[in-house]
């Protein structure tokens, strides 16, 4: 679902990139070329298709990527150290050499030195 959303979020932002730039910034853009009043789509028809064009695909994007953020797979965290999981893992391949985690490790360890 994650890769779909992000697959389409991608084929929208390239929409929108051939449709921006097919507009011209003071209303021409691909309608100039239709000057001819006996055009079925007219000039202002044009310039509507393309700025609703523009709008769908923007807030298409934005829909897009608020399932997408919701459609992330998760991964969960243990509390176990990798050490742990992998001695773990290792005792279920080898139960000869399974680690003893039950045994209490001493809070303080003290080390004496030889007098001088």
């Amino acid at each position: 679902m994650y890769l779909v959303c992000v697959l389409l979020i991608v084929i929208a932002s390239v929409l929108m990139c051939l449709i921006v730039l097919v507009q011209n910034s003071k209303g021409g853009g691909l309608a100039s070329g239709f000057a001819s009043s006996n055009q079925i789509m007219g000039v202002r028809k044009t310039t509507d298709f393309l700025e609703k064009a523009t709008w769908s695909l923007a807030a298409f994007m934005v829909i897009a990527s608020v399932v997408a953020a919701w459609s992330i797979p998760h991964v969960t965290i243990s509390d176990e150290s990798i050490i742990q999981q992998s001695a773990v893992e290792s005792s279920v391949v080898n139960p000869e050499v399974a680690p003893d985690f039950t045994e209490e490790v001493p809070a303080e360890v003290t080390v004496e030195t030889p007098a001088e």
